[in-house]
C-alpha cells in the first residue's frame, strides 16, 4: 500500500461507518492530502450502498416482494435531482448516477435470488425494510450528492475511467471485497466520468 493511497483511504473512511473497523495509523494530519481523495470516498459510499442489497433482498424475499419496483424507484430519481439542483450538482449526472446504484443493487438481489432458489433460501427474520434498511438508504443518498459535488471536478479529465478504475481496483484490494459484488460495484460507477464507463488499470 502506497502512503498517499492509504492516506487517502483513510480519509474516506473516517466517513464510512460500514468500514469504521479498518484500522488507519496514519497521522491525522496526512489524511486528505491527496487529489482523489473525493473518489475514494465516493467508492467508499458506493460500496456501503451495495453492501444493503442483500437486506433488502432478504426482506423482499420474504415478503413475496419483486426485485424491481419502479414507481419507488423514479420517485427516489426524481427526488435526486431536486436534491442535487439545490446542491449546484448537474442534476442529469446525479439521475444518472443513482440509476446506476439501483441497477447495480438489484444486480446483487438477483443474484441472491437465484442461489437461493438453486440452494437453500436464507435463515432468520428479515431485516425490516422500512425501519432499518430504508433509513441507511436515505442516508446514503444524502452522503452520495454531496461526494458527487467534490468529485465533479474529475468528470472531464481525459484520465477519468483510468481512474475510477485504479480506485476501484485499490479498493477491492484493501478491503478484500467481496469477489461476488465485484462486477455490481463497476456498474455502480459507471457514469462518475463524463464519458461513460470505468477504464483499464494499466
Amino acid at each position: 500500500m502506497t502512503r498517499s493511497f492509504r492516506a487517502r483511504l483513510c480519509a474516506a473512511l473516517a466517513t464510512s461507518a460500514a468500514f469504521g473497523l479498518l484500522m488507519c495509523a496514519t497521522p491525522r494530519a496526512a489524511l486528505a492530502d491527496g487529489d482523489d481523495t473525493a473518489l475514494t470516498n465516493l467508492i467508499s459510499l458506493a460500496s456501503q450502498r451495495l453492501a444493503l442489497a442483500e437486506p433488502v433482498a432478504r426482506y423482499k424475499w420474504a415478503h413475496h416482494q419483486p426485485i424491481t419496483d419502479t414507481p419507488r424507484e423514479n420517485k427516489l430519481l426524481d427526488d435526486v435531482q431536486r436534491r442535487a439542483a439545490s446542491a449546484g450538482l448537474d442534476p442529469a449526472f446525479a439521475r444518472a448516477f443513482f440509476r446506476d446504484q439501483i441497477d447495480a443493487s438489484k444486480d446483487v438481489q438477483n443474484a441472491l435470488f437465484a442461489t437461493w432458489r438453486a440452494t437453500r433460501p436464507p435463515e432468520g427474520p428479515a431485516p425490516d425494510l422500512a425501519t432499518t434498511t430504508r433509513p441507511q438508504l436515505d442516508e446514503l443518498t444524502r452522503t452520495l450528492i454531496v461526494a458527487l459535488t467534490r468529485v465533479a471536478p474529475l468528470r472531464d479529465a481525459p484520465d477519468c475511467p483510468s481512474q475510477v478504475a485504479q480506485g476501484i481496483a485499490n479498493w477491492k484490494t484493501l478491503t478484500r471485497y467481496d469477489a461476488a459484488h465485484s462486477a455490481a460495484l463497476t456498474r455502480a460507477l459507471g457514469h462518475v466520468c463524463a464519458s461513460g464507463g470505468v477504464g483499464a488499470t494499466g
